[in-house]
């Protein structure tokens, strides 16, 4: 009886060890400072990943496959002045051609409009509503996981609505007992290289935007987007009382307003600065044609 008494206090006592904190006896292999500062850097080089992947005009990077599992890299070429963008499998590039699947290298614009288009199309057409007026990389990024390259089809796999509803919920308003197919599949031919470059960029001497016109730019397209989303969703009543709010005059909100409905195309243009360089707000804001086509004639023809 006494060893079991004996036993159940030890047993007592190394549990209630395992709650406390002791002072190590040997020298730390790191100060606090270093490895704070060592954990800092880990964060700030994850935020600029981020970062450098959103200002790269390859919208497809890190979910396009070649239809034998291998990541397909954007990467581009320059001749005689012009660039060309591809995305092209991992296989090719690290020389293990066997392994690379079917199509081992595509032109990265045809193949990036094919899907933003393809997933446009998909989602209007089960919303019953017309095509979401997300930007090119929003709409990659809130909807699609991955996209595998096939001979005659790109097969893209989609974010289920229950996730997108949870990041966007304004989804769910639109379309709240509806979810997109987990694949879409959309025909498709591989070009030929001889015939199909991939142009994406050709010197000019057009002067570009400049970053501080881009930022304002996309704020006051952000903020519009805000406001209709308010209004629409019922969390404010009307323009006058969004200018409350604000503490701007109801005039400037509705001059800006009209911004929630621009093309994608021309905020993509303006993301990554291809868009006019004497684009402004309020020019861009004055008599907006609620035609995406004739907006997009208007603003970018000579871009």
């Amino acid at each position: 009886m006494g060893d079991f008494c004996t036993e159940n206090l030890l047993v007592e006592q190394a549990n209630a060890a395992v709650d406390e904190v002791h002072r190590g006896e040997h020298q730390p292999i790191l100060t606090r400072a270093l490895f704070e500062a060592v954990q800092e850097k880990l964060a700030a080089n994850a935020v600029a990943r981020q970062v450098r992947l959103r200002g790269s005009a390859a919208l497809l990077t890190g979910r396009l496959f070649d239809d034998r599992g291998n990541r397909m890299s954007p990467t581009h070429a320059n001749k005689k002045g012009a660039r060309y963008r591809y995305y092209v499998s991992q296989a090719l590039l690290q020389n293990r051609k066997a392994e690379a699947g079917s199509i081992a290298r595509v032109p990265a614009p045809e193949t990036e409009t094919l899907v933003c288009d393809g997933v446009r199309r998909h989602l209007a057409a089960i919303r019953k509503e017309p095509p979401t007026v997300l930007a090119d990389r929003e709409l990659i990024e809130r909807h699609v996981v991955r996209v595998v390259v096939k001979p005659q089809t790109l097969d893209i796999c989609l974010i289920p609505m229950s996730e997108a509803q949870a990041e966007n919920p304004s989804l769910a308003d639109s379309a709240p007992d509806l979810r997109p197919a987990a694949m879409i599949a959309l025909p498709w031919t591989a070009p030929s290289f001889a015939a199909m470059k991939g142009v994406i960029h050709e010197p000019s001497t057009t002067p570009t935007m400049k970053p501080e016109s881009r930022d304002a730019l996309l704020t006051a397209i952000g903020k519009a987007r805000g406001w209709i989303d308010d209004i629409r969703l019922g969390r404010i009543a009307s323009f006058a009382g969004i200018a409350q709010r604000e503490a701007v005059g109801e005039r400037h909100i509705r001059l800006l307003a009209p911004l929630a409905l621009l093309s994608p195309r021309i905020i993509a243009a303006i993301a990554d600065g291809t868009a006019p360089a004497d684009l402004t707000v309020t020019g861009l804001a004055k008599a907006l044609p609620y035609s995406w086509v004739e907006q997009e004639r208007s603003i970018l023809q000579n871009t």
